[in-house]
């Protein structure tokens, strides 16, 4: 299958289980399909239609001075929770690009989860 032949949900869920550590990936409790690495969320899908996640304060800033994300639903105003629509393919590019900011961001602070 090509990328073109898959929804946005698959193309990132294949982008995203492929990174080392990251193996809980399935659905949540309220509908979304959540990226684990160990214990720790990178972000989660609410199908084809948009992805939430949450990063440190300043980086979120930057992130929504860029356009590049906007405030998650449920927290309207509290800059950390992002919300990330998927319209066109240059949104999955960069939902997966959101993503792997957070993965890094943990495999730096963290490591792979059971390595010391």
């Amino acid at each position: 299958m090509t990328t073109s032949t898959l929804s946005a949900s698959e193309q990132i869920t294949a982008q995203v289980t492929s990174w080392p550590g990251v193996e809980g990936a399935g659905p949540g409790k309220r509908g979304e399909f959540a990226f684990m690495l160990g214990r720790r969320e990178l972000g989660h899908l609410h199908g084809d239609r948009v992805m939430h996640t949450g990063f440190p304060k300043a980086v979120w800033h930057e992130l929504h001075d860029q356009g590049r994300i906007d405030y998650h639903p449920v927290f309207p105003g509290r800059p950390g929770y992002a919300a990330r629509r998927i319209e066109t393919q240059d949104d999955v590019h960069d939902v997966i690009a959101l993503l792997r900011l957070n993965y890094d961001r943990a495999i730096s602070h963290h490591g792979l989860p059971g390595f010391s």
